[in-house]
């Protein structure tokens, strides 16, 4: 690829739109946990499931869309994927019980997979430039954090109008938009010899032999956690136990006059801060070795957790851990995303990252899940919480050994060590 190529191409446009749909949705569930769970008397662990369900679908699914992606071509892929996502969402509407929702969520969890970061990042990093390739990574990362943004506002506003249900046939027909965008998607095969020369079975073979990709694998778990429970949880959390907003008070001026909105507000901020926080993380990995830069990331984690949870649950400290835990929130994709692509190679980058991706949906799924498990059973999130900021700290110190060389450029020793 030459590096002069331009960095905002068609693929790198495309794939924002898509994956900014694709996020906008999925960012928005935590929204429905209150208004579901009253319509129907559900406990709170109920929806908690069914939305952990989907993030541990999507876990599974992401793996299997790359190796489809790469074996019938990418936008073979994002169809099926949109396909699934759609449908999942327009039963989701009409289901009345907890097993309903919790089976529609394995639809919608493998939608997410077909039209997410697996395939897209695969994509996307096959049209860059080796020069540009962190930064679109990051780019389209951060158009996933845009989509963050609007989401959850978005489902806020529109259950002002029309119930819950509508609010999911919106979404399903907005996912069946998206791909008005698949003519721009169109990428060259990576072109190295040797890449195109192996199979999947031999490139899988080596990585899983190669300690480093373990340790990949086991770091991603904490960004999992940490997003499911946040994005899932956090809105009800700051309903239930953020300090009354003051009348007369900046806050209360712009329109958030109530903790439920404010909840909403939040996880768009996260989604804002990451705008800037994933385009700056995918320019420093073009110039510093990413396992550091990740290693920092899960450090600034999870110490913004810790201490959030210490202090007293105002407006003000929800806004501050939002601009804080978003300009780390999403920083970690286009970092791990270009460490296996650069150790590895491109060519089943998206088979292998999507691999990786598994352990960061078990690490949803539990966040998820036990998030309102948890809930039920103590009536607060805490013990949630210190179970991440742990698990931050771990991701911390595990990315530090990993060999950020090319599989192809060590020693044949040092490879199958």
């Amino acid at each position: 690829m030459d590096s002069r190529a331009p960095l905002f191409t068609p693929v790198l446009i495309g794939g924002c739109i898509i994956i900014m749909i694709c996020f906008a949705i999925r960012a928005s569930f935590g929204v429905f946990q209150i208004p579901i769970a009253e319509e129907f008397g559900w406990l709170r662990a109920e929806f908690s499931l069914a939305i952990a369900i989907q993030n541990l679908a999507w876990g599974i699914g992401q793996p299997l869309f790359g190796a489809i992606a790469e074996r019938f071509g990418d936008r073979r892929a994002i169809v099926l994927g949109a396909l699934l996502y759609a449908t999942g969402l327009v039963f989701s509407a009409y289901a009345i019980t907890p097993g309903q929702h919790q089976l529609l969520e394995i639809l919608v969890g493998f939608g997410i997979a077909g039209t997410g970061f697996g395939v897209i990042l695969a994509l996307v990093g096959r049209s860059a430039s080796d020069k540009n390739r962190s930064v679109a990574l990051g780019i389209v990362t951060a158009a996933g954090s845009a989509g963050q943004v609007v989401g959850p506002p978005l489902a806020e506003g529109l259950m002002g109008f029309i119930p819950w249900q509508g609010v999911f046939l919106v979404f399903a027909g907005m996912i069946l938009a998206s791909l008005l965008a698949l003519p721009m998607l169109r990428a060259p095969k990576p072109g190295g010899k040797a890449e195109l020369e192996e199979s999947m079975g031999e490139i899988l073979g080596k990585a899983f032999r190669d300690p480093s990709f373990t340790l990949i694998f086991v770091g991603f778990f904490s960004c999992g956690y940490q997003l499911g429970f946040v994005t899932a949880h956090f809105p009800a959390f700051v309903t239930e136990l953020c300090g009354p907003i003051a009348p007369g008070s900046m806050l209360h001026d712009i329109g958030i006059t109530t903790t439920s909105a404010l909840g909403a507000v939040a996880i768009s901020l996260i989604g804002v801060a990451n705008i800037a926080g994933t385009i700056c993380a995918g320019y420093l990995g073009n110039r510093f070795p990413k396992k550091y830069l990740l290693a920092g990331i899960y450090v600034g984690r999870t110490v913004a957790a810790g201490v959030f949870i210490l202090l007293p649950i105002t407006p003000i400290s929800v806004i501050v851990f939002s601009v804080v835990m978003g300009s780390l929130w999403l920083a970690t994709v286009p970092l791990t995303s270009g460490l296996v692509g650069y150790i590895y190679g491109l060519r089943y980058m998206g088979t292998l990252y999507g691999i990786v991706f598994f352990s960061h949906q078990l690490g949803s799924f539990l966040g998820v899940w036990l998030g309102g498990w948890l809930y039920d059973i103590y009536g607060d999130y805490t013990a949630v919480w210190w179970v991440g900021v742990a698990v931050g700290a771990l991701s911390a110190v595990v990315h530090l050994p990993v060999k950020e060389i090319p599989l192809r450029n060590r020693a044949p020793a040092a490879a199958a060590a």
